[in-house]
């Protein structure tokens, strides 16, 4: 079974190893709620999305926020549980990162993300 992985365009750094999508309505809104914690290389992509809250969350994430266009629009490092963050204008996707995750990939603000299918090895 092919994998969703992540990459920052700018630097070549791995993102996500193994990026789940959550698309439909209840998808989005359990997202991580109530997980005990994602695994190394694991993350959320929500979208649509524009806004993302921690309630029930159990462990601090990297919000990073995107475009239509996959580009970084706004990164909000170490979201601690029961907090609230909004993308901004032009966020349309999010995606939820083990905090530290975003810096170890250098994202920053205008930094575009490629996801690409892998086969596992």
């Amino acid at each position: 079974m092919a994998m969703i992985n992540a990459q920052n365009a700018a630097n070549g750094a791995v993102v996500a190893s193994s990026v789940g999508r959550a698309t439909s309505m209840w998808a989005r809104f359990w997202g991580l709620m109530f997980r005990g914690s994602l695994a190394e290389g694991e993350a959320l992509l929500i979208t649509p999305c524009s806004s993302v809250h921690t309630i029930f969350m159990r462990f601090p994430i990297d919000v990073v926020f995107l475009d239509k266009d996959e580009r970084v629009v706004k990164v909000v490092t170490a979201m601690k549980p029961y907090g609230a963050a909004l993308g901004g204008h032009g966020a349309h996707h999010v995606l939820e990162l083990n905090a530290g995750a975003a810096a170890t990939a250098g994202l920053t603000v205008g930094n575009s993300l490629v996801f690409a299918e892998t086969l596992p090895s």
